[in-house]
């Protein structure tokens, strides 16, 4: 470990803190649906779309109502993907001549960008079109980012109304994220890429004579728009097959910075406007404080394994860290960040793979993922499934003080603790259970490169990834088969779609309830105990549940290579 390496993680912290306060003030505007200094050029727009769409932005709707047009949103937009993807090789802007998917593939992909998790089963150079990437895909990028969000502004609202029956406009709410939010941000961040070397063209690809003397092809594209609204919308598909570890997507050390920024920068955002909305702004700095010491942990622990390197090699004379599936242009330190970055939220970008880190330093992307994906969490995801654990901890804390619990003014009662346990129960439930399942059965034992605790990793981050809706994955796996494609995407749907519905659900009875003012005897929520109590519930939970599948995966994994022994 470094002072630089140390300095860029301080730069990184400090600068998102700063952006906090400012991104969540411009959310919570959109929160309230008041006026913005874009209403002049984006207004007209936005009422057009509502008039030809037949919708009434001022309709309130009721959790059930809300739920179901996001569910019928959602469905159809998997359809129409599916069948573009299946009529790819006739459809125009394919100047490679690509060939239509397969329809285990076309599946698989159309419900890895629906659910934001962008899981690729394929090289995205080599297999999709460029009408594929911006029709099929980039649009998706916008809009399950937006639907997140706009989950997220349905549960505020269940926390700051009072005796009310509607939790908001599932319409209104996604409209006016992607016009005022989504929209301009990564137009000024693909001219920023741009600017910086990230190709935006309809071209196909480029000839090129390398330093080598040899003739290669490079494949180009619409690059810059896909990567501006990959990272700032949490969704992690790459244009590339390698993803952000392309210079293509990620061309420099300033690059690759801001793209980590871009991560984060909406989902902390998200915390002060949580607070703005219960009209408590210590609420939100709160929860953040969790999030950043689950952050900084993880951080540490990837950086000082991957730092360390392997001792077998040390050994053997040779020193230094690992360097092993990283490029040379970030280092050990940039790698490590990024790697906790893209899986504590549910982004899935990588520009290191993750199959080649440490034992221990590729355990803290996966526990990331299995502690639901919360330490910020994908774009709207990451705080209401925070919450979902804050429902956890203040029963906690009433069984504690002997009285019914109580969060910003709202009493939890039986039944938003039984929908908040039901919602997270789906991410152990069915990453457990689908991990066993291909572990035993041929088709999947087929797709591990490696063989011991390392195969096994391979098989447990794939549906930890699906099933968190992130996206990353360690290599080594073969995807791409029947079997993973539909496995896979049936986790996806889960893992975003069974945790919707019960949030939801808590949205709308909370909405319904009367506000209960704070009294001696309540439980602080926004001091050093609650932030404790929070961080302590996110890693019992995590740790309890998913702690036997990690001494099987990478825990053994690190042991045996103590022991010299490689997998």
């Amino acid at each position: 470990m470094t002072f630089e390496g140390w300095l860029l993680i301080a730069a990184f912290v400090g600068i998102l803190l700063a952006l906090t306060k400012p991104i969540g003030l411009w959310l919570f505007a959109l929160y309230e649906g008041r006026r913005t200094v874009l209403h002049p050029v984006i207004g007209p727009v936005e009422r057009g779309f509502y008039r030809l769409a037949g919708i009434n932005a001022e309709e309130d709707q009721s959790w059930r109502r809300y739920a179901v047009h996001m569910l019928i949103f959602n469905a159809a937009l998997a359809l129409l993907t599916y069948v573009l993807l299946r009529a790819q090789a006739v459809l125009p802007l394919n100047p490679q001549a690509l060939a239509a998917l397969p329809e285990h593939l076309s599946f698989n992909t159309a419900v890895a960008f629906v659910t934001n998790t962008n899981w690729q089963s394929y090289a995205g150079e080599s297999t999709m079109s460029n009408l594929s990437q911006m029709l099929a895909l980039t649009i998706h990028n916008f809009l399950s980012a937006a639907t997140g969000i706009a989950l997220a502004f349905a549960l505020f609202r269940g926390f700051s109304r009072r005796s009310a029956t509607g939790i908001g406009n599932f319409w209104a709410d996604v409209t006016r994220i992607t016009l005022y939010l989504l929209l301009p941000l990564s137009i000024v961040y693909a001219l920023f890429l741009i600017a910086s070397g990230v190709p935006q063209t309809l071209a196909g690809s480029v000839d090129v004579n390398t330093l080598e003397g040899v003739r290669q092809t490079l494949a180009l594209g619409p690059v810059a728009s896909q990567e501006a609204i990959k990272m700032l919308g949490t969704n992690g598909g790459g244009f590339f097959n390698v993803n952000s570890a392309h210079p293509f997507e990620n061309p420099t050390g300033l690059t690759d910075f801001v793209q980590m920024l871009s991560i984060f920068a909406i989902g902390m955002g998200l915390t002060y406007t949580f607070g703005k909305a219960v009209n408590n702004t210590r609420q939100g700095w709160a929860i953040l404080a969790a999030m950043m010491i689950l952050f900084l942990a993880g951080t540490t622990i990837a950086y000082w394994q991957e730092a360390v390197g392997n001792p077998i090699l040390h050994n053997l004379g040779v020193a230094g860290g690992n360097m092993e599936g990283k490029e040379v242009r970030f280092g050990i330190a940039a790698s490590a960040l990024f790697s906790v970055v893209t899986t504590a939220a549910s982004c899935g970008a990588v520009n290191a793979m993750h199959d080649s880190f440490t034992a221990l330093g590729g355990m803290i992307p996966l526990f990331n993922m299995q502690l639901g994906e919360v330490v910020v969490g994908g774009v709207g995801a990451g705080i209401y499934g925070f919450l979902l654990f804050a429902i956890l901890a203040v029963f906690v804390a009433g069984l504690m003080v002997g009285r019914t619990p109580e969060y910003v003014g709202k009493k939890i009662e039986s039944r938003e603790v039984k929908l908040a346990v039901l919602a997270i129960a789906v991410l152990p439930l069915v990453i457990l259970g689908f991990t066993a399942l291909a572990s035993v059965l041929p088709a999947g034992l087929a797709g591990p490169l490696n063989k011991g605790p390392h195969g096994f990793s391979e098989i447990l981050y794939a549906f930890t990834s699906a099933v968190a809706n992130n996206g990353s994955a360690f290599a080594g796996l073969t995807a791409s088969t029947p079997f993973y494609d539909g496995l896979l995407g049936v986790a996806m749907w889960i893992g975003r779609f069974f945790i919707i519905i019960p949030m939801l659900a808590i949205a709308g009875s909370l909405a319904a309830k009367k506000y209960t003012p704070e009294t001696a005897g309540s439980f602080p929520t926004t001091g050093l105990l609650w932030t404790g109590l929070l961080v302590g519930i996110v890693l019992i939970v995590g740790g309890l549940t998913f702690l036997p599948g990690l001494a099987l995966g990478p825990i053994a994994d690190h042991l045996a290579m103590i022991r010299g022994q490689l997998f």
